[in-house]
């Protein structure tokens, strides 16, 4: 997603925001395979700084703080690596739902397309978070910032939970990310920009949404650091997150938007 935009644009419409989102969701789309999934590596590299600051601020001030503290502070430092990707333009699987489906949508690509960009995306994220998590999970604790069992602490807030409520958190997280990606299109400064994506994933960091990438670095940090046994687990999350990340983005944010500016149009 790029954030450059010229400066005599004049302020966008609904109708501008949609071209803009469906023409850059196309180039995705064309883009070679291998370069999608090494810009998607790096997007689950750099959503990994987010729990990870997490973990260190429950580390430095538990005890010191009230709880309801440290969660609001963690809520905040969760949307770093996701300020990381957006600025880095890397390709993170959540924003995608939103955008990439738009061209399917208006019928300038095809489903086949959609999917495998998806596909090839959720799994470099994947794979991205989750080296991310083995680094995290080892030099936490070597530096003396992260007490190991934080590690299960962050981990266990999302496993604890029964496969519908993963899924209905999933949902309002892909929503609150399809959100993001069509805020950052209609601003035009990059400070704007910022500010939408850190509000977006506040709130998802503050309720414990279930998101499918930075989720997965929060549970893995747990299971490479030994503090969650059962590590079959991380496959229900992920499985209930990403249909409900994908039907988020999908039917609250690209659905009804395109559909309100279409029945404008007409």
């Amino acid at each position: 997603m790029r954030l450059d935009y010229p400066r005599e644009e004049a302020q966008k419409n609904y109708h501008t925001i949609l071209e803009q989102q469906t023409s850059r969701a196309e180039e995705e789309l064309r883009r070679p395979a291998i370069a999608l999934f090494m810009s998607g590596v790096t997007a689950g590299l750099d959503v990994g700084f987010g729990p990870f600051a997490m973990a260190i601020n429950s580390t430095l001030f538990e005890g010191v703080l009230p709880t309801a503290a440290i969660t609001f502070i963690n809520a905040n430092l969760y949307s770093i690596g996701f300020i990381f990707v957006v600025v880095g333009y890397s390709a993170l699987f959540t924003e995608q739902t939103a955008s990439a489906i738009q061209p399917v949508l208006s019928r300038r690509a095809g489903a086949g397309a959609l999917l495998r960009l998806w596909s090839i995306v959720l799994a470099a994220n994947v794979l991205g978070a989750a080296v991310f998590s083995a680094m995290a999970a080892v030099l936490g604790p070597a530096l003396g910032v992260v007490d190991q069992g934080v590690f299960g602490d962050i981990a266990h807030r999302l496993l604890a939970k029964p496969w519908w409520v993963m899924l209905v958190s999933g949902v309002t997280a892909g929503w609150l990310m399809g959100l993001l990606a069509w805020l950052v299109t209609a601003y035009r400064d990059t400070i704007s920009q910022i500010a939408c994506v850190w509000l977006a994933t506040m709130l998802i960091g503050l309720g414990g949404m279930h998101h499918s990438v930075a989720g997965t670095v929060e549970i893995l940090m747990g299971v490479f650091s030994g503090e969650v046994e059962d590590s079959a687990s991380y496959f229900v999350f992920l499985l209930w997150s990403v249909i409900g990340n994908a039907f988020g983005g999908v039917v609250f944010v690209a659905g009804l938007k395109y559909s309100h500016i279409m029945k404008s149009s007409g």
